[in-house]
């Protein structure tokens, strides 16, 4: 990906950050997956008190898109921070995360994690996720 690619899927992370709903955490992610299509679906991470219904920003993104019929992705940003604070750190996906978008985007997906637009990283997904299971396994 250029530059100027990966800095826009970045901004749209961003974008989609201001939405989550962090009562609990007061850490909002904020996810932009791109589809083979184009195609951007924005992600926030949504809490719940009981905690185990909570979803991730990067699966909120990518229920969206397969709710929607995308189911090819090339790439994907996250952000994430204490709300009112710069994150230090790059935000990467959780293991059920990675799990969830291995099944869409394989190992070969880009994963983008940035603390701007300008400071990130880029992996494939299966440099974070090594042997993963999907749906090859299946056949």
């Amino acid at each position: 990906m250029e530059k100027a690619e990966i800095q826009a899927l970045i901004r749209e992370a961003f974008a989609a950050q201001k939405f989550a709903y962090v009562p609990y955490s007061h850490f909002h992610v904020g996810a932009a997956l791109r589809g083979k299509n184009g195609q951007v679906f924005r992600g926030c991470n949504i809490e719940n008190a009981s905690y185990t219904p909570t979803n991730c920003a990067e699966r909120t993104a990518l229920f969206k898109a397969v709710s929607e019929g995308v189911r090819e992705f090339d790439a994907i940003a996250i952000v994430g921070s204490k709300v009112g604070e710069t994150n230090t750190l790059v935000t990467g996906p959780c293991g059920v995360c990675r799990q969830a978008l291995y099944e869409f985007g394989g190992p070969e997906l880009t994963v983008i994690m940035a603390r701007s637009e300008d400071d990130y990283i880029v992996a494939t997904l299966g440099d974070l996720l090594p042997y993963g299971f999907g749906p090859a396994n299946l056949e």
